[in-house]
């Protein structure tokens, strides 16, 4: 594939906040001065005006998860339009259902590609038909072999090529929570992400309260908003933990944030290939993980972090007490967090490997 000629569609659910939209706007910053043309569509968000400094025109169409038949016969026809009216070579889904329609929608000329984000046990069928005439990139081999034993598509059409951040190489903006909280001889465990059933927060909560009845001078942040903003609040009261555990809300500047905690929780119940391990390894910093999915690919058990069962609180309870009180053992891991991060899960590695992809990518699925 010639890169120059290509006029490359992004579709995607929203453009707000998350791992998959994160992985939208690498791919523009990758493809941006190597395309002709790159277009997005989605229901819109916060990170639309990363896309309109790079001059990325950006539609907005309804929400491709939407379960009104109405709004996906709608979306098919916009998605069809955009095609015809930007001359679409390569339609880039990230989502079963953007996939679905890019198959129903796309002229046969049109090279078809998908990035599969999570496991999934459902919609088997339309998986497989969605997935029939498309490049697939998983975002990790657990994820790859997922779409191999329940969907039943072939290994040669799946690729896998993990998920990057781009290093931090800012001046840290200092945050004084946090800066208080180290100065009093705290402890500061931080934990991000999207404040839903996934990411298993109410576990962490939960993990806090044993760690501070044996260990008073650890704190806990939470950094994110969702759905259960309100119910993780109320938790804190019930457990009066407001002098312990701090909701900071919804930040852009993750990395920032995790350079100034003393190590990371990722507390989900499951995870396609999560950026949080990523995020944390590239500012040196260790882990305590939940073994699901594909987290196990980034955070290898007593090498650069800890992994505990999901839901199991007193675990991450103790895993997260034995790294307050070993610091040259966490000193040990971060070592070998930032060594992972460098050698694997590089911004830089990202782009060599997907415009290598790209490049090599046959017309028809073999």
């Amino acid at each position: 594939m010639n890169l120059k000629n290509q006029n490359i569609l992004f579709i995607v659910r929203t453009m707000g906040v998350g791992g998959t939209e994160n992985v939208v706007l690498q791919l523009c910053q990758v493809f941006h001065n190597l395309v002709n043309k790159i277009v997005v569509c989605s229901t819109g968000g916060v990170l639309e005006n990363e896309l309109n400094r790079m001059g990325i025109q950006h539609y907005k169409i309804k929400d491709i998860s939407s379960k009104n038949p109405l709004d996906f016969i709608s979306s098919c026809f916009e998605i069809r339009e955009i095609i015809k009216k930007e001359k679409i070579t390569v339609v880039h889904s990230h989502h079963r259902m953007a996939a679905l329609m890019a198959e129903i929608v796309s002229p046969s000329s049109v090279i078809k590609v998908t990035n599969a984000h999570n496991t999934f046990y459902d919609k088997r069928f339309l998986t497989r038909f969605a997935y029939k005439n498309t490049h697939i990139i998983a975002v990790g081999k657990n994820v790859k072999q997922n779409l191999i034993d329940y969907f039943g598509l072939p290994e040669k059409q799946i690729s896998v090529i993990y998920n990057a951040v781009k290093p931090f190489d800012k001046n840290i903006d200092v945050l004084d929570v946090l800066k208080n909280e180290k100065q009093q001889g705290n402890v500061v465990i931080g934990n991000i992400g999207r404040l839903a059933p996934q990411k298993g927060m109410e576990y962490f909560i939960e993990a806090a309260k044993l760690v501070l009845k044996k260990l008073p001078n650890a704190r806990f942040f939470i950094v994110g908003d969702g759905p259960l903003k309100d119910k993780l609040q109320q938790m804190i009261r019930q457990y009066h933990l407001e002098k312990f555990v701090h909701m900071l809300g919804y930040r852009s500047d993750i990395q920032n944030v995790m350079c100034q905690c003393d190590f990371i929780v990722l507390s989900s119940l499951w995870e396609g290939l999560p950026l949080t391990p990523i995020e944390s390894f590239s500012v040196s910093k260790t882990l305590v993980a939940t073994s699901v999915d594909g987290t196990p690919e980034i955070v290898k058990n007593n090498i650069n972090g800890l992994l505990v069962e999901p839901k199991n609180v007193e675990q991450l309870a103790d895993k997260i007490c034995y790294l307050i009180e070993n610091k040259d053992y966490r000193n040990k891991l971060e070592l070998s967090a930032k060594s992972t991060f460098d050698e694997q899960f590089s911004f830089a590695k990202l782009k060599e490997n997907y415009v290598k992809y790209y490049i090599s990518l046959p017309i028809t699925i073999p």
